[in-house]
């Protein structure tokens, strides 16, 4: 068998992500556990782990990948760093028509490489195989919890950022003193799940939606929502999942009965944009609105959470939002607005946890399939582009291709 060549390339995108697919031991591991299988790191100066550590780990750096079969990277690649007649693994973001990303799809597709997107690698259930969701919601339920340290002057918290892992980050948690109050999360995914490892590392006690509700505490407390807790249908009936994501336009939400009585919101649960909001602006303007921080993990602009009406940054996770004027401020302007954290590339935070734990992923999951067969069809699903075309699974992907940019 011939030796295939996989590059580790040096992200492109600015601002540059730190994260990488493969972590420098798991590095040697693909070339232990695949002797037909070379891994070459791309030398680069912003990713968490540095080239000597690769180098520690006999993985070869070079300025170049140019000469490798398959290139692997988190971000969108650049247009002007694109190799010809290659195979790509990243996040493209052009899946859902993203109007940014048209013209790297459109030059991925004039230079006949073959696109694999991680977003696209499922089982055939239709589950991801391959996600950051888990460190999303670890990272946005502790900026959650810092936003409030920072506002009502409880606690101080260093920033994800600069703790050096999860571990890091979870001993930082123990500074977490709050005041009985009640914070609602939503979401049971891998985002949700994260969020609640967060909050229990925090010592939050959980309890149950219909408790939130009804009654009072003398310690902070949260509930953990699911779609059936806070949707009813229309017409009537019973909650139905199925249902629901097949045809979210048949419910309402019924979520405003937990506005008097939250604290802080942590949005996890993936939103479609056919799906009822979570709640208004209207909501947000009643006297009995009590929410004063709001994580949004998701961070869908204008989508189920009235107030993100913008992205925030890690440099810059926070505003105040008012519902009066629908507009933003500089966090921490006024005690009548809410604080949002919407920051969009949350696993940045963690880098080299977050990569740990995805290479894991791509090593169990996706490289026997990418290296030699593919039974179940993971990576022929995976694949948007092949051979200058889209793939039948994304052709409807052509309108898109075909506007001018």
């Amino acid at each position: 068998m011939s030796l295939i060549k996989i590059g580790l390339i040096r992200e492109g995108k600015n601002p540059p992500d730190k994260r990488v697919p493969f972590t420098p031991a798991q590095a040697e591991e693909i070339e232990q556990r695949f002797p037909h299988a070379k891994v070459i790191c791309q030398q680069s100066e912003v990713r968490c782990f540095n080239d000597s550590e690769y180098e520690t780990h006999h993985i070869t750096t070079q300025p170049g990948v140019d000469d490798c079969d398959i290139l692997m990277g988190i971000k969108e690649v650049p247009v002007e760093m694109l190799v010809p007649n290659k195979t790509y693994l990243f996040f493209s973001h052009t899946i859902k028509k993203q109007p940014y990303n048209r013209k790297l799809l459109q030059a991925i597709l004039q230079k006949n490489i073959r696109l694999i997107d991680y977003e696209a690698l499922k089982d055939t259930q239709g589950n991801r195989l391959v996600a950051f969701g888990r460190f999303a919601g670890i990272v946005g339920a502790y900026n959650g919890l810092w936003a409030y340290g920072k506002r009502f002057k409880q606690y101080e918290l260093r920033r994800a950022y600069d703790c050096f892992d999860i571990n890091d980050l979870k001993l930082e948690l123990r500074k977490v003193k709050l005041p009985p109050i009640k914070i609602i999360l939503t979401g049971a995914g891998r985002v949700g799940k994260g969020a609640m490892e967060t909050l229990d590392t925090a010592g939050i006690r959980k309890v149950s939606p219909t408790d939130f509700l009804t009654k009072t505490y003398s310690e902070p407390v949260y509930s953990q929502l699911s779609s059936a807790e806070y949707h009813e249908r229309k017409e009537g009936g019973h909650f139905n999942r199925d249902e629901f994501h097949r045809n979210p336009e048949y419910y309402q939400s019924t979520f405003d009965k937990f506005l008097p009585v939250t604290d802080i919101l942590m949005a996890g649960a993936f939103w479609n944009p056919k799906a009822p909001v979570l709640f208004t602006r209207e909501n947000m303007l009643a006297p009995n609105f009590k929410i004063k921080i709001i994580a949004d993990i998701t961070c869908d602009i204008n989508g189920s959470v009235p107030s993100t009406i913008k992205a925030s940054s890690i440099p810059n996770p926070l505003y105040d939002y008012n519902a009066k004027t629908n507009s933003d401020f500089p966090a921490f302007s006024d005690e009548k607005f809410v604080t949002v954290m919407a920051v969009d590339n949350l696993p940045c935070e963690l880098p080299r946890s977050a990569s740990d734990e995805f290479g894991r992923d791509l090593i169990d999951r996706i490289l026997k399939p990418l290296l030699f067969d593919d039974p179940e069809g993971i990576i022929k699903r995976g694949t948007i582009t092949d051979n200058g075309k889209l793939t039948e699974e994304f052709s409807y992907l052509q309108d898109y291709v075909n506007q001018p940019t």
